[in-house]
């Protein structure tokens, strides 16, 4: 039977891989096939203990690496004008982000576009462990279920990295990049989107 201790040491290293790790929903679906006798809701809270962790180390390694050392100064500008709205609509920014959480989709490009505005991990971390903690515990609860109905010797797991979740993660990882250069002031002043345009001072710095 798996122990807590390594549930929580493999689901945090999966959740700190910036991309093309499994979905930790994939392995808790797994967990509760094989494990049909466990109780879902402390696999869930140990298994969204370190999801949550090991994400909030990532965007913090985002905030530290490239926002920190990699970006430009005119773009860390520009990220900060998305930082302040985000500070002023931090209901709004929890409550999408908990609704986000609620769903299998991948959250590593979130908190790396997260980490680069800096912002307070708390914004981001309560409702994205309140959304994981939920759907963890029913992707576990259906997987235990399953194993009644199932042969044992079912495959769960299946190929993940299979060319729809690579290019499903390189789309993603470009779109954090295609975040930076939104011209981040025109969208909040005037609603509408462009990217920004480098200025010959900037090129002159670069």
């Amino acid at each position: 039977m798996i122990t807590i201790a390594a549930l929580f040491v493999a689901i945090l290293l999966l959740n700190v891989i910036p991309a093309f790790a499994p979905p930790t929903w994939m392995a808790m679906s797994w967990i509760g096939f094989n494990q049909p006798d466990a109780d879902p809701f402390v696999l869930a809270i140990v298994a969204a203990s370190a999801a949550t962790i090991g994400r909030l180390i990532l965007a913090r390694c985002s905030t530290w690496l490239v926002r920190g050392h990699l970006m430009r100064e005119a773009d860390r500008q520009n990220i900060d004008v998305i930082k302040v709205w985000l500070e002023r609509k931090k209901a709004v920014t929890a409550g999408a982000l908990l609704l986000y959480a609620f769903s299998p989709f991948p959250s590593n490009y979130l908190f790396i576009a997260y980490g680069l505005t800096g912002l307070r991990l708390w914004l981001i971390g309560v409702p994205f462990f309140c959304g994981r903690l939920a759907s963890y515990a029913v992707w576990t609860h259906f997987a235990q279920v399953a194993h009644s109905y199932l042969d044992p010797e079912f495959d769960l797991e299946g190929g993940y990295l299979g060319a729809y979740f690579i290019a499903t993660q390189l789309a993603l990882l470009c779109l954090v990049f295609a975040l930076m250069r939104i011209d981040w002031s025109f969208a909040v002043n005037e609603r509408k989107l462009r990217f920004k345009r480098d200025t010959p001072a900037q090129n002159a710095r670069t």
